[in-house]
């Protein structure tokens, strides 16, 4: 079992920034990548960045490159997602993922049904 707890959500207005925290606990030696996802009232969760623990590679939604930049620290077990330039349509609630064992596949981070674990969320608002 993994825990994920998320933090560092809020309202912000357009073009502001805000860093969003996921501590993981339990599990976590056999964790293999962590990923954000948000999900806006009546939409389906999307991908938004994930990283792997070990090699540190990184990977972005079209709409998060350039503005988002992910990190995570190995030894507190988090990870953050960095958000600048903040837009209104990236309201939502911030998931994070984890994912136990490897994905060989680079395009299966992008899907939801890649992670075993997730967190309860955090609500992101970026007022216009």
């Amino acid at each position: 079992q993994v825990q994920l707890v998320e933090s560092g959500g809020g309202l912000v207005q357009a073009g502001g920034s805000l860093k969003l925290s996921c501590a993981a606990s339990g599990r976590t030696f056999s964790s293999y990548v962590m990923g954000w996802f948000r999900q806006a009232p009546g939409k389906e969760r999307e991908f938004v960045a994930a990283i792997t623990w070990s090699g540190g590679a990184t990977y972005y939604a079209d709409s998060a490159k350039g503005r988002f930049t992910i990190s995570r620290d190995n030894a507190q077990n988090t990870v953050d997602l960095q958000m600048s330039s903040l837009k209104p349509e990236d309201t939502g609630v911030y998931y994070c993922g984890n994912r136990l064992g490897v994905v060989s596949l680079p395009f299966l981070l992008l899907r939801e049904s890649t992670y075993n674990y997730w967190g309860q969320g955090t609500q992101v608002t970026v007022s216009s």
